[in-house]
């Protein structure tokens, strides 16, 4: 839930420790990132950025910490058991065991990886006709040529629904035709 609802990638969510939470002012403080278990700085100076953090995710982020083993300010939150605490979880380990089990029950049998988590948050942004700048901030890209290039897919509704605004100024009697149709096509 924390990656889907941040966009964070995933040598940026295994870093976070639990004194990277703010949960007064309701952000994450991305500061560094781990790969391979071995802790580096996050791949922009744009990536160092502290991020929002809806209010459900704090709740959820709580009752996570009230039951993890690791529940000290300097421990990781997805700590490792095996581990004894000491690294988070191996990113491969996590999805194998943990996240496509739960897809899996929830019918999802499409491939799906840790990127996936941030390509969807990017594109239902878009979907939610958020502009292209808080994009950019929310995933940190450098720049918003990144955002627009990569993570912001259109979904067929809204194309179509863009293409017939173009097509309305252009021959304006198709309105009442048009809506007809759409209703139709479930656009």
């Amino acid at each position: 839930m924390l990656d889907a609802g941040t966009g964070l990638r995933v040598s940026e969510l295994l870093a976070l420790r639990w004194r990277d939470v703010d949960f007064d002012n309701l952000e994450l403080q991305v500061t560094r990132a781990i790969w391979h278990q071995i802790v580096g700085d996050c791949k922009t100076e744009a990536s160092a950025k502290p991020i929002p953090l809806d209010s459900y995710m704090a709740d959820d982020l709580q009752r996570w910490r009230k039951q993890s083993a690791y529940p000290m300010d300097d421990d990781y939150i997805f700590a490792s058991e095996t581990m004894r605490g000491k690294q988070p979880y191996w990113p491969d380990n996590l999805m194998r065991r943990h996240i496509l089990p739960v897809a899996r029950a929830n019918g999802i049998h499409k491939r799906i990886g840790w990127h996936t988590f941030r390509h969807s948050f990017g594109t239902l942004l878009k979907a939610n006709g958020e502009d292209v700048k808080t994009v950019q901030e929310l995933l940190r890209h450098a720049n918003s040529r990144i955002t627009l290039e990569v993570y912001t897919q259109a979904v067929t509704s809204h194309k179509r629904a863009a293409q017939s605004k173009v097509v309305r100024m252009m021959v304006p009697n198709l309105g009442a035709k048009t809506d007809e149709l759409h209703s139709k096509a479930g656009a």
